[in-house]
């Protein structure tokens, strides 16, 4: 099988997944591709703020700080929501609370922290954006609106760090699917999908047209972030089906011969996209009763002026 593969497809065994070394301290290209879609959806962010004004009445001093809020919220509950989740360790964590965060082993060598949840980290960062606000007497879902739009490109860094990091590859390639045998990955001597690339396509590109274009016609506060919850989670979803699921937890709801089970990234993102229709829903239902509330208002006054 080996002497038919492409540069393409063992393209694992010739590429280092770090970068250099510093002080004795490898540097992974996922660290470098991290720091990227950071700084990316921080630029992203005061441009939006700069050229619709309107649309994100924002300070540029706030987005200073806040990203720093932002950025522990992503790490605490990126690492919380892996270990709770996924980390069949997780009682171990638990008694041990040290260690979540440790990027040493046991043998007090640096190995860095690994073992993030994207469905953790979101959580993380809506709770410290929330706090955020609260602090800063700033409109939450103006903040969530422009988080929506300036973060799925910077997502794309992401998902092609996890590439690079060899890491949350795809599932097996069939021998029958011509198009998986060209683009499919080598991965311990198994030819496997890169799911990565598919979501960084779908979870950023894709969603970023998407937003954009609902951003158009979609004006009310907390429409966009809605939108961004529901294309992620569809977009996830679809995506899943490439992705192999995670050793120690497998499928879920399987029906021999009849459906084939979801992967805890689906069921999370099913949730997703039920938790952006209530946004959605909310946002307009809430408008629609002002609208009908200030009506009677206005018809008052308007029968007072006649009189």
């Amino acid at each position: 099988m080996e002497s038919h593969l492409s540069f393409w497809n063992s393209i694992y065994s010739q590429f280092d997944p770090v970068a250099f070394s510093l002080f004795g301290l490898k540097v992974h290209w996922y660290g470098i591709a991290y720091a990227c879609a950071l700084i990316l959806a921080f630029f992203i962010a005061k441009f939006f703020i700069r050229h619709f004004p309107q649309r994100f009445p924002i300070a540029q001093t706030m987005i200073d700080s806040y990203f720093l809020w932002a950025e522990v919220g992503v790490i605490l509950g990126a690492r919380l929501g892996y270990v709770l989740i996924y980390d069949p360790n997780r009682f171990y964590y638990l008694a041990n609370p040290l260690e979540i965060f440790s990027p040493f082993d046991s043998y007090g060598n640096f190995v860095g922290i690994s073992g993030m949840s994207f469905h953790g980290g979101a959580v993380g960062f809506l709770f410290m954006s929330w706090l955020f606000c609260r602090f800063k007497k700033q409109s939450f879902l103006q903040l969530m609106d422009l988080l929506a739009i300036s973060v799925p490109l910077a997502y794309i860094f992401g998902r092609v760090g996890n590439f690079l990091n060899q890491e949350l590859y795809g599932r097996i390639v069939p021998d029958n699917d011509s198009f998986g045998q060209v683009v499919g990955i080598l991965v311990n001597g198994e030819l496997r999908y890169p799911s990565q690339l598919l979501e960084s396509f779908l979870e950023g590109f894709v969603l970023f047209i998407v937003v954009a274009i609902c951003a158009r016609f979609l004006h009310k506060n907390g429409a966009l972030i809605a939108v961004y919850g529901i294309g992620y989670g569809v977009a996830r979803f679809v995506a899943e089906y490439w992705r192999e699921p995670d050793s120690q937890m497998g499928l879920y709801f399987v029906i021999d011969g009849v459906f084939d089970g979801l992967s805890m990234g689906q069921i999370l993102s099913s949730l997703m996209i039920l938790a952006g229709c209530g946004i959605l829903g909310y946002v307009y239902l809430c408008d629609n009763s002002q609208k009908s509330s200030k009506s009677p208002k206005i018809a008052k006054r308007t029968q007072n002026h006649k009189t």
